[in-house]
């Protein structure tokens, strides 16, 4: 309850100052605009960096028109909270995963199907084509609009005992997303998913309240999650992107002009990031087995792939909007 109030004081006083920072450029240019942007990574992440080049980008290219400030950490609210202040207009953007945005808009869901993606290319080609666009627009009616897809690599599990198979999931008290496909996923794989915020997962891992969690292997470094975990299997279940999202209500009040170099800088941090997130993997995975101790196991996957086959077949009957695109990423 204490944690809740010092974060809903925290939002008050920057939306007030943002609001007032945003009257003034409003008065002082006619066209300047303040954007906040919160999000829940550590300030050292390849996302936190592209969203900096992001910023940096507008800035420039609008000639200081529009400024971008950043709250990581979840300075502001969990990833949830900060999304449904977007979605009211409070904020103006954020960063959010697919899994979290799913709730907001299901079609998202499709890019949260377990092993759905073959490989990282697989997953880019789909992301970078017209699904991926698509997939963008979906939340505009819930008054949130992506801008940009950011690689935040394949989720694993990670625990405090080997994974090889998936007999080795049962019973295991498993930290996932708020996300009905991820608690699904480890049902069917025979775990016992245990939803909470992010920031709580290293005090959970180390009083042994959860046996494991799944997602990249940021999750092990930079959050120093390897530091009380040390098996990493991976399994590779799911290719979930960190999507670039802006509240429709700012957007709408951006010039055309704006808007389409609010696109493009999006675009520009979408590849810049793409490309420092592949540079620093190796390091990550070094730090981790070096010095930290975790050590990677690769299993097969094929008895994953068909334990969460009925997942893939309620996706299917959702519907003929589901199964085509279904068909289609499944196909390129």
């Amino acid at each position: 309850m204490r944690n809740a109030r010092l974060v809903l004081v925290s939002v008050l006083v920057v939306l007030s100052f943002v609001g007032a920072q945003f009257w003034l450029a409003k008065v002082q240019g006619g066209q300047r605009q303040h954007l906040l942007l919160a999000h829940n990574l550590a300030p050292e992440h390849p996302v936190h960096l592209g969203m900096e080049l992001f910023a940096k980008r507008l800035l420039e290219t609008t000639q200081g028109r529009i400024t971008v400030t950043i709250y990581p950490n979840g300075q502001l609210g969990s990833e949830k909270q900060v999304l449904e202040l977007v979605q009211q207009g409070a904020i103006s953007m954020t960063k959010v995963s697919s899994l979290s945005l799913e709730s907001f808009s299901p079609r998202i869901g499709i890019l949260n199907l377990p092993f759905l993606f073959r490989d990282r290319e697989h997953d880019f080609r789909v992301l970078d084509s017209w699904v991926g666009d698509e997939l963008l627009a979906a939340p505009v009616t819930q008054n949130l609009r992506g801008l940009t897809y950011y690689d935040a690599g394949d989720r694993s599990f990670y625990a405090n005992r080997p994974i090889n198979r998936p007999a080795d999931v049962a019973g295991l008290k498993i930290r996932v997303m708020e996300n009905a496909t991820a608690i699904k996923m480890l049902q069917l794989l025979g775990g016992s998913p245990t939803p909470m915020p992010y920031g709580e997962v290293y005090t959970a891992l180390q009083q042994g309240v959860i046996d494991g969690a799944e997602n990249n292997l940021t999750a092990l470094t930079v959050n120093r999650h390897g530091e009380v975990s040390k098996f990493y299997s991976l399994v590779r279940h799911i290719f979930a992107p960190d999507i670039l999202i802006i509240s429709e209500t700012v957007w709408k009040g951006l010039s055309e002009t704006d808007a389409k170099l609010v696109r493009e800088a999006a675009q520009e941090s979408k590849l810049f990031q793409r490309k420092l997130w592949q540079d620093k993997l190796e390091g990550y995975r070094k730090e981790a087995e070096e010095k930290l101790q975790v050590k990677f196991i690769t299993p097969d996957r094929a008895p994953f792939v068909e334990l969460v086959q009925p997942l893939h077949r309620e996706f299917e009957a959702r519907g003929p909007e589901y199964l085509r695109l279904l068909t289609t990423i499944r196909e390129m």
